[in-house]
């Protein structure tokens, strides 16, 4: 142990009733004291990430969004539509506390050799309701930084370095040899490219906007298609014969995107078949959706042959069956590249009441390419 823990901890819920309004409120929950290979982190920074904001806010339509409260308790109210109801309905009724991942100083800790070595260290943490002052987690849950390493540079840890590493990882595993990313120009979509040009791994970047393809190429990316380009569809088969991509990540999730990304694939194939078949090129596609931010749904057309794939992905089924020495080697990739190839840029930093400051939320559930925004709940 060490000091004398706080009785209660600030923390951000979210609450969505069976009437349909989605309610953000701050409330006050107990600290736990920490068992023998647990310890009490004092969060100092969190970020806020699209998985983040899935449950925050859902499926609400955050245009009607209302403020409440007061500047130091603000709430926040918004409409839940019937469709956005019926894919939540086993939370309804539940208040939840959020943010999966963050970073913070170990003010208390168990009596394992363990939980003790972290005492007064700074950790990255992944363990869900870190949207809040003080958070109780079992030693697995949390990774000591190196010496001088501040809150704001061990935040983001987590969630976005590995899984672009889990992509590579799956793209190997899978036998695939070059991958396609949506969003690129995101926070992880430039991990992501670094860790491919580290690698020597071909990636095509898609963008929407000729300033996010910038962005990319400042970075070194090499092959990057708009998809507000009247030539859209031939860009995007040309790159995939230039990379050899057969496996895509696509975080807009609904819309034609991923469709199109599989047509693009058997056209990059069947330009290589020597023979025709009514059935296609033969060659195995494969598209997973990670992130919903078109929440429209998925369209997938004729064209895409007979041996293509569509499924969702998450970072925690990846974890929870890669083998040990898989995990422990991204583990260590991370923090070695701390600095570089997994560094993340905030936007701004915000208390846990500017969270809930409705003009501040609508800035950050933009979710704009290059903004990103980081929670200080010790502020």
């Amino acid at each position: 142990m060490a000091d004398q823990l706080p009785e209660t901890s600030l923390q951000i819920r979210t609450l969505v009733t069976p009437e349909g309004k989605l309610e953000l409120s701050l409330a006050e929950a107990p600290v736990k004291a920490p068992g023998p290979d647990q310890v009490v982190v004092r969060v100092e920074g969190t970020p806020i990430n699209p998985s983040d904001l899935g449950l925050l806010v859902g499926g609400a339509d955050m245009s009607t969004a209302v403020q409440g409260g007061t500047k130091d308790n603000p709430t926040i109210s918004a409409d839940v539509p019937e469709g956005g109801l019926r894919a939540m309905k086993a939370r309804l009724g539940q208040s939840l506390a959020v943010g999966n991942e963050g970073a913070g100083t170990v003010i208390a800790a168990g009596d394992s050799p363990a939980a003790q070595a972290l005492l007064g260290k700074m950790v990255t943490c992944l363990g869900g309701n870190m949207y809040q002052q003080y958070r109780t987690l079992h030693v697995s849950q949390c990774m000591a930084l190196p010496d001088g390493t501040t809150a704001e540079q061990g935040a983001s840890c987590y969630v976005n370095p590995l899984t672009a590493l889990s992509f590579v990882e799956t793209m190997k595993a899978k036998g695939h040899e070059a991958l396609v990313h949506t969003a690129a120009a995101s926070n992880l979509g430039q991990m992501l490219n670094k860790i491919c040009l580290k690698d020597g791994v071909p990636i095509l970047n898609i963008v929407r906007k000729e300033e996010q393809a910038e962005i990319l190429r400042g970075i070194g990316a090499k092959h990057i298609v708009n998809s507000s380009s009247p030539t859209f569809m031939e860009d995007l088969i040309n790159g995939l014969v230039e990379t050899g991509a057969t496996m895509g990540f696509d975080a807009i999730g609904g819309g034609p995107l991923a469709g199109q990304l599989l047509i693009a694939m058997e056209a990059a194939a069947s330009r290589k078949m020597k023979e025709y078949s009514r059935y296609g090129s033969g060659t195995e596609t494969q598209v997973y959706i990670y992130g919903r931010l078109d929440m429209s749904p998925t369209i997938v057309p004729p064209g895409v042959g007979f041996a293509w794939n569509l499924s969702g992905y998450l970072l925690t089924p990846f974890l929870e069956k890669a083998p040990p020495e898989v995990r422990a080697r991204m583990y260590k990739r991370v923090i070695d590249e701390l600095d570089t190839t997994f560094a993340s840029h905030y936007t701004k930093t915000i208390s846990l009441a500017e969270a809930l400051d409705l003009e501040t939320l609508h800035a950050y559930n933009a979710k704009a390419t290059g903004e990103k925004y980081l929670i200080d709940p010790s502020r």
